[in-house]
């Protein structure tokens, strides 16, 4: 039984450790995630509003390059 489960891990392994190497974005791969339709959010109005709303709701404001309080008076 203890065999088994060597012979078995030996196996797995290379899976598990194969699973993680290909991390990140390759270069020929960052022209199609610039591209405007690959936004979270593509529309910057509606963005706009929605980074107004979360920093008058959490009462600051800070990150996205503006400045201000949260009390919505800026």
């Amino acid at each position: 039984m203890r065999r088994i489960i060597h012979i078995v891990g030996l196996l797995a392994f290379p899976i598990i450790v194969s699973g993680c190497s290909d991390l990140g974005v390759k270069p020929w791969e960052r022209d199609v995630l610039a591209q405007q339709e690959m936004n979270l959010i593509s529309d910057p109005l509606e963005s706009s509003l929605d980074d107004h709303i979360y920093f008058s709701k959490e009462a600051s404001s800070g990150g996205q390059g503006f400045g201000g309080g949260g009390c919505g008076c800026n």
